[in-house]
């Protein structure tokens, strides 16, 4: 499990990042509880299966595009934060939010909530 926020918040986006359904469903079954949710303005979604349905989906949406994070993460005690862009590599990305998500004693997430401060009007 992840040891560090910083590494949590690495290991989050390259899970929204993996293309191979087999390496994607390893690696929210790594991160994540069982009973782990996500929520966003656009989605829920309850439990893994559920979340690597969103992620695909997600994918799927935005073609070529890549998440990466945008600035420092924050965390304490079982919380942790950081904003991150959605978009063609090397390009000002059109999408930007930011995720505060908690983990249990394990270190695995139990919640994620996703805010979208930029995305595009057309």
């Amino acid at each position: 499990m992840a040891t560090t926020f910083d590494e949590l918040a690495e290991r989050y986006i390259a899970m929204w990042n993996e293309s191979d359904p087999a390496r994607r469903r390893r690696d929210i079954n790594d991160l994540w509880a069982p009973e782990g949710r996500y929520v966003d303005p656009l989605a829920v979604a309850e439990g893994r299966e559920a979340i690597d349905a969103t992620i695909a989906a997600v994918q799927n949406q935005f073609p070529g595009m890549t998440f990466r994070l945008a600035g420092p993460v924050d965390g304490h005690h079982n919380q942790v934060r950081f904003t991150w862009e959605l978009g063609p590599e090397a390009v000002e990305a059109p999408i930007v939010g930011f995720d505060v998500a908690t983990i249990d004693e394990d270190g695995r997430l139990t919640q994620v909530l996703g805010f979208l401060d930029r995305v595009p009007t057309a």
